[in-house]
Parts: structure tokens; sequence; C-alpha cells
């Protein structure tokens, strides 16, 4: 995924951009409000997330967030050290999808980078409506969490399927371990990667499609979409 960040501090973004990069981010780093404005034009260029920090030397934050949201829908986290509730409902108001308060942890940052994308994945090509992910014979339910092959329904448990429409929102795209984790088991890498592995291989079985889940290895796993 591609990720605007927004940041006048250049050591700050760039131990952000360090620790987006290992987690599949592709970073583009904008140090003031003009240039955050100018990354988006036309149209947003294809980012799914801007990280906006309000604290910009040009330009009030929270103006900027309302001039992004007459632009493009792309989702906006505003991050902020202003904690109180007013600020926060201001923010929201101006078009923010979400509002992360510094000091912040980093896997719940990552955790609501993720969460954004979620909302708006059904603007990805392979949707049905809003509601369902459809990929060759293997069809998503989204809001009733049902899976089905050829018609069939296939029972997943609550884990498999997190895992799968994770994966399946972004076809081909390389889903690194510890952002799979961060996502779906709402934890640390630590402790938890044999986990992974044996809920990849419980979806290759259930769905009887060894191929629809590919390793990639020392990085993570993809989807790869079968033909219609």
């Amino acid at each position: 995924m591609r990720l605007l960040l927004v940041e006048d501090d250049n050591h700050v973004a760039a131990a952000l951009s360090a620790v987006l990069a290992r987690h599949g981010f592709q970073v583009t780093h904008a140090r003031s409000g003009e240039e955050a404005l100018q990354a988006l034009v036309p149209e947003g260029t294809g980012f799914g997330v801007v990280l906006l920090d309000l604290g910009l030397p040009d330009q009030d934050g929270y103006e900027v967030c309302g001039k992004i949201r007459k632009r493009t829908s792309t989702p906006v986290i505003m991050v902020t050290a202003r904690s109180d509730v007013r600020s926060r409902i201001h923010g929201l108001n101006m078009g923010a999808d979400d509002y992360v308060v510094k000091p912040y942890d980093t896997g719940e940052l990552l955790a609501r980078i993720h969460a954004v994308s979620r909302r708006t994945a059904h603007e990805d090509p392979t949707t049905v409506g809003e509601d369902a992910l459809h990929l060759g014979p293997v069809r998503i339910e989204l809001p009733t969490r049902q899976v089905s092959v050829d018609g069939a329904v296939v029972q997943l448990t609550r884990k498999e399927f997190d895992l799968l429409a994770l994966l399946a929102q972004r076809p081909g795209v390389v889903f690194r371990r510890e952002q799979i984790i961060s996502e779906v088991w709402r934890t640390s890498w630590e402790g938890t990667g044999r986990t992974l592995e044996v809920h990849v291989a419980s979806l290759r079985a259930k769905l009887r499609m060894p191929a629809l889940i590919e390793t990639v290895r020392g990085v993570g796993y993809r989807l790869v979409a079968p033909a219609a």
C-alpha cells in the first residue's frame, strides 16, 4: 500500500517511515501542508492512506485535512499531541477517518491504518457492491462472514475468515507476516508465527485450493486470484 506521511520533523518521519516500510508500506514523505496537497494531485495519486501530523509549519493541520477531503476520498488519520475530546471531534468533523494521539504504540497505529483501509476496500475492483469479494469461484460475503466455492458454503473459523478476507482484499499483494499478525490477531509477531502457518494450511485444505494462498519465502503470503 502507498502511504502519504505528512510530518515536518525529519527525524520522526525517517524513523516512522522505516517501521512502515518493514510492514510493507511504500511511504512518500511530505514536510508541509502544501507538499501534501501537491502530492495528492491529481485525485489522490493512488495513496491508500494519508497519515497527517497536525503540527505543520505552513498551514493549520485541520485546514489541510479539509482541503485533502475536498480533492480525494483517500482515508486520513490525524496524528497529534492534542488529546482533548473537542480536538478529536473537530478533526473528525474536518473529514478525518481516525485520530491517533502522541505518544502512540506502533502496533496500534498499524492496526488503525489497516482498519481505515478495510472500510474503503469496497472501492477495490475485486469487490461486488460493498458486501462481497468475488475471486474466481470463491465468494466472500463480508456482512454474513460466509465463504463459498462454486456455490458450496465452506465453514471457516473466525480467524480463518479474517485471514482470508484480509488477503482477498488485495489479490497479488504480498502481506508481511508481521502485518497479518497485527491485523488478524491484534498482537505482535513473537510466538504467533506457528499459529499463522496452521491457519494458512487449514484454509488451503478447507477451500481445496492449495495454490490460492502463496507463501513468499522470508516475507509472508499473498492470495493468487484464480481464474473465473
